[in-house]
């Protein structure tokens, strides 16, 4: 039995097939499918050099891994690495040499600082720790059945509040970039981005093959955009909230509520019956808006970091 680790062929199907099957049974919390995966690749900025490994047994993929810098941080030298490795295939050293292959590729570009979403199980934490990371934040992931939810009932916008979809927005989405922008930079996390890249944002968030802008709910105030909640479907059953955030002077007015609410109902009546969504463990007021819609934590990952020599 041999382990072999290599980039990910996006256009060879059984390459991108086996990559979710694996990340749909390491990580069934997140949404991955085959043209999502492909298109992340392709719209990938130059300056992070991301790659996507994948290990081989025999033929079989059982273990991935998604790298690369964070080009967008005012701090130089920081690289992720997520690696993720079949339950039933454990045990066999993909997870160790898919390891070894990002640093190596993360360290060859520049990388001092590495950072790893580890999921918050002893044996995954034990792993990270054999190989010089030490635990840091933690994050969760949340599940809400929306087929059997009682979700609480549509209410009408404050006065001066219009509500909308991201669909409104199609012919200038530049408002929903600033907005975007604006609340990302606010989320609780220990690595700083900017967002200031329109076009890349076109291309890597608005154009993504998971959002839908018909979900995607939108509050307008003063003629702009202050609250919205991205939603992101497989087309079929599953729905994920990508991000739900407000502008920094509307908070404290139920928005984010407000927004969410409406992208839930819509989902419904749209025949979705599984909805997911993830927060950092210190982003309490998100945490208390999703339990107020019945969201409950199913699992949790622990944010690794280890220092290059």
């Amino acid at each position: 039995m041999t382990v072999i680790v290599r980039a990910l062929r996006p256009d060879t199907t059984a390459d991108v097939e086996g990559f979710v099957r694996v990340r749909h049974r390491a990580l069934p919390h997140v949404l991955f499918t085959a043209r999502s995966v492909r298109h992340d690749l392709s719209h990938a900025d130059p300056d992070a050099h991301v790659r996507t490994l994948v290990a081989e047994v025999d033929g079989e993929i059982v273990g991935t891994a998604q790298i690369g810098l964070v080009h967008d941080s005012p701090e130089p030298g920081q690289g992720f690495l997520n690696v993720y490795v079949d339950p039933a295939r454990t045990g066999r050293g993909a997870g160790t040499l898919l390891t070894r292959t990002a640093e190596e590729h993360l360290a060859a570009h520049g990388a001092t600082k590495l950072f790893a979403w580890v999921l918050d199980e002893p044996g995954n934490r034990a792993f990270a720790e054999r190989h010089g990371y030490r635990a840091s934040r933690r994050a969760h992931f949340l599940v809400l059945d929306l087929a059997r939810a009682e979700l609480p009932p549509l209410q009408d916008p404050p006065p001066g509040v219009e509500l909308r979809t991201a669909a409104d927005f199609a012919d200038d989405p530049r408002p929903l970039f600033a907005l975007d922008a604006e609340t990302a930079s606010d989320e609780p996390g220990d690595i700083d981005t900017e967002l200031s890249d329109y076009e890349a944002w076109l291309a890597q968030t608005w154009r993504h093959p998971l959002l839908d802008h018909e979900l995607t709910s939108v509050a307008v105030a003063d003629g702009r955009p202050v609250a919205f909640s991205a939603a992101r479907t497989d087309g079929a059953r599953t729905y994920t909230t990508g991000m739900t955030g407000t502008a920094r002077a509307f908070r404290g007015r139920g928005l984010a509520k407000l927004v969410k609410n409406a992208s839930l109902h819509r989902a419904r009546a749209a025949g979705y019956t599984r909805a997911h969504t993830g927060n950092d463990a210190d982003n309490a007021p998100m945490l208390a808006i999703n339990s107020w819609f019945g969201y409950e934590i199913h699992a949790s990952e622990v944010r690794h970091v280890r220092e290059l020599g």
